[in-house]
C-alpha cells in the first residue's frame, strides 16, 4: 500500500512537472504585417514543439509594439523599423536586436494608374506623381513600421502629404488595403500582406524593386534589468530558435501562390 501511494504521488508530481513545462508561456508583440502574412501560423506550432514555449502574440503596429516593450508588458518584440529599434536598444529597453528575415514593400493602386506610378524610376518619384495628381492615397497612419517607411519616402520625395486625397485610416495593413480597394486608391504595403490579401477589387501591384523598399524584421528581447518580471529565459530560447536552421527552413519555405514571402537572414544571437 505504501509503495502504491508513493508511486501515485510520484506520478502526480511527474504530471505536474510535465504540465508546467508544457504551460510555459511568453508574450511577444508583433506587427500586423507579420501576422497578416500567415507565417505566424506556421512558426508558432513549430516553436512550441521544439522549445516547449507557447508564444502568445500581441498584434499591433511597430510603434505600439515598442511602447509595450518599454513598459514591460511583453517579453520580446518582432518589428520592422531599424531606426526605431536601434533607438529602443540605445535607451536600454532591449540588450540588442537580432535580424531575422526580410521582404519588401510595394506600391499598389488602381489598374488604370491615373498618377502614372508604373512609369516611375524610384519609390519617392512614384509618391511624388501621386501627390502631383492628387490621386487618392490610403496611409495606415498608425506609427507602424510600414507607416514609418511611408513617411520617410514622402520626405525623400519632398512632399508633406495633406489634403482630401491623402487618407489616414489609423489601422492595420488589412484595413488600409480594404479601404484602398474600396476607394480605388494607392497604398504602400508589405509584399506578404499584399499576397495574402483577397479583397483586391481593382487594385494591382504597380511599383516594386527600389532598394528603399527593403523591409527588415528584427527580434528584440525586452530588458530583464528594466523589467525583472520579463521571461528573459524564454526570450533567449526563442531567439535561438528564430536563428536556427529549423526557422530558416520554415521561413524560406513559406510561399503563397508559389511566391516566397520572406527571406531568412538571421545571424547568431548576440552574446
Amino acid at each position: 500500500m505504501i509503495r502504491t501511494v508513493a508511486a501515485f504521488a510520484w506520478l502526480l508530481a511527474a504530471a505536474a512537472t510535465a504540465s508546467a513545462a508544457q504551460a510555459e508561456k511568453m508574450r511577444m508583440a508583433v506587427t500586423t504585417s507579420f501576422h497578416n502574412s500567415g507565417l505566424s501560423d506556421v512558426l508558432l506550432p513549430a516553436i512550441e514543439a521544439d522549445t516547449g514555449i507557447e508564444v502568445q502574440l500581441l498584434v499591433v503596429g511597430t510603434g505600439q509594439a515598442l511602447r509595450l516593450g518599454e513598459s514591460g508588458d511583453v517579453d520580446a518584440i518582432l518589428v520592422h523599423s531599424r531606426a526605431a529599434e536601434e533607438a529602443f536598444v540605445a535607451a536600454g529597453h532591449a540588450p540588442h536586436r537580432t535580424e531575422i528575415m526580410y521582404n519588401d514593400f510595394v506600391i499598389v493602386g488602381p489598374a488604370n494608374d491615373p498618377a502614372g506610378v508604373m512609369g516611375a524610376k524610384t519609390a519617392d518619384a512614384a509618391l511624388r506623381r501621386i501627390s502631383e495628381a492628387a490621386a487618392d492615397f490610403v496611409s495606415r497612419g498608425d506609427d507602424s513600421g510600414t507607416h514609418k517607411t511611408e513617411r520617410a519616402l514622402w520626405a525623400a520625395a519632398g512632399v508633406a502629404p495633406r489634403g482630401g486625397w491623402y487618407k489616414e485610416v489609423g489601422a492595420g495593413m488589412g484595413a488600409a488595403l480594404n479601404t484602398a480597394a474600396g476607394l480605388g486608391a494607392y497604398a504602400l504595403t508589405d509584399r506578404a500582406s499584399w499576397l495574402n490579401f483577397a479583397n483586391r477589387g481593382g487594385l494591382v501591384l504597380l511599383f516594386e524593386g527600389d532598394p528603399a523598399l527593403f523591409n527588415q524584421y528584427a527580434f528584440l528581447p525586452v530588458s530583464a534589468e528594466r523589467h525583472p518580471h520579463a521571461n528573459a529565459d524564454a526570450a533567449i530560447r526563442l531567439e535561438a530558435w528564430l536563428t536556427s536552421d529549423a526557422a530558416r527552413a520554415l521561413v524560406d519555405g513559406y510561399t503563397v501562390a508559389g511566391e516566397r514571402l520572406f527571406t531568412f537572414n538571421a545571424a547568431a544571437p548576440a552574446e
